[in-house]
This record gives C-alpha cells, sequence and structure tokens, in this order.
C-alpha cells in the first residue's frame, strides 16, 4: 500500500480494494468484536447500513494499562468531536491512532455506552435485561484478560450526538448514510474492541441494529 493511500480516502467499494486488506470482517448487529492493530497499519470501519452507532475502545497492545482517554483526546484538540485529523490519545497522552479520512464528518466520545443499569433508568423497568454495549465490552474484553474496570469512557463511531443550547448532549438521528466509513492509522500497536451498539430505545441505530463492516489493510510499503 502507498503512503497516499494511508492518508485519502481508501473505501470506494472496489473489489480490488477489498482484496488488499489483511482482515476483512462482518461484525453482526448487536455483536462484540476484537482485533490487534499494528503500528503502522489502517484500520477502516464502514457503516454498511447507515446510521449504526459503533461502540470503541482501544488499548496498548502489549500494555493494556494504557488505554484511550476521552478526556485528553478532547482537551488536545479542542472539539467536541472526532473527524478526519483527529488523534486518538491514550492515558498516558501518547497518539494512539489518528483518523485519516472520514465519510461521515463527526463522531462521539462524550456520550459512552449504554447499559442494563442506563437502560433502566432512562426508559423504564421493561428494558432491564435488554442486551447492551457494556455487556459486549465486558464479554470481549475477558478474552483479553481483563475485567469491568477495564472499561473506560469509548468512541462511538458514526453516532450523532448534538449538543443543545442549554448544553445538554442529545442521542439524536443518525447522519451517517449506507456504506459510511471512517479510517485510522496506528501509531502504536493496538488491541481494537468494539461494541457493534445494540440499543433499540433511542435512535442511535434508527431502532434497529444493523451489521458493520471491519477491516485492516497492511502498513504502507507491505
Amino acid at each position: 500500500m502507498s503512503s497516499a493511500a494511508t492518508s485519502t480516502h481508501l473505501f470506494d467499494g472496489s473489489p480490488e480494494l477489498a482484496r488488499r486488506a489483511r482482515l476483512d470482517v462482518e461484525v453482526p448487529a448487536r455483536a462484540p468484536f476484537s482485533t490487534l492493530v499494528q503500528r503502522g497499519e489502517t484500520l477502516r470501519i464502514v457503516d454498511t447500513h447507515g446510521c449504526q452507532a459503533v461502540d470503541t475502545l482501544f488499548y496498548r497492545a502489549d500494555d493494556v494499562a494504557e488505554r484511550y482517554s476521552a478526556q485528553d483526546t478532547l482537551r488536545s484538540q479542542g472539539s467536541a468531536y472526532l473527524s478526519t485529523g483527529s488523534r486518538i490519545l491514550s492515558n498516558e497522552g501518547r497518539t494512539m491512532l489518528r483518523i485519516t479520512a472520514d465519510d461521515c464528518g463527526r463522531h462521539d466520545t462524550s456520550a459512552g455506552a449504554c447499559s442494563c443499569e442506563s437502560n433502566t433508568a432512562r426508559f423504564g423497568e421493561h428494558v432491564r435485561h435488554q442486551h447492551a454495549c457494556r455487556e459486549n465490552f465486558l464479554l470481549e474484553l475477558a478474552r483479553h484478560g481483563m475485567t469491568k474496570r477495564d472499561i473506560v469512557p469509548n468512541i462511538n463511531f458514526f453516532m450523532n450526538v448534538p449538543i443543545s443550547a442549554n448544553g445538554d448532549l442529545v442521542i439524536a438521528d443518525g447522519i451517517s448514510a449506507p456504506g459510511s466509513a471512517v479510517e485510522m492509522v496506528a501509531e502504536m500497536d493496538v488491541l481494537l474492541v468494539i461494541s457493534n451498539c445494540p440499543q433499540v430505545n433511542n435512535p442511535c441505530n434508527g431502532f434497529d441494529p444493523t451489521p458493520i463492516q471491519v477491516q485492516v489493510f497492511g502498513a504502507s510499503g507491505d
């Protein structure tokens, strides 16, 4: 892959491009997923059907005590949302990944992940046993020797969370079209952990969770 390819839009849907991916996985609706992304590789997440929130965490692959920090990321860029040019920072202040292409426009990192408890508080006792992102994270992190203590505030790729006039965060209808994609280049070896959000009680998934595509492309020159 040329260096130009890692800094411009790769997502054109061509069969040739799909053959170049070293990893090409469809993550089912409501499911968790994880994989390693090596330094220099490009991670692409595709909102295949549109309006699907993708709750995402990153951990340093060889020391998971270093992990994504929403606070450091937002403070360093001076913006409430992530998009092209954003640096995804760790709790050690180091760049984990850089967003190099994005045709959605903005991604939330303030609203957090849904849980059985928050769903019950927001929507009523009848939703208490519905599956949620926090449970997905717990299941997937356990595969890597981690626990609920290792869940930190996450990125919500493709989730539309405008800030109202009174300062409230509002979970609104999605703005990502079918096939929207975001790409980022890893600046260290990272563990990617995803919950393909199962939420059906607010519009973050259009009330209908759908599959997504995760692809990893080799480092420049591979």
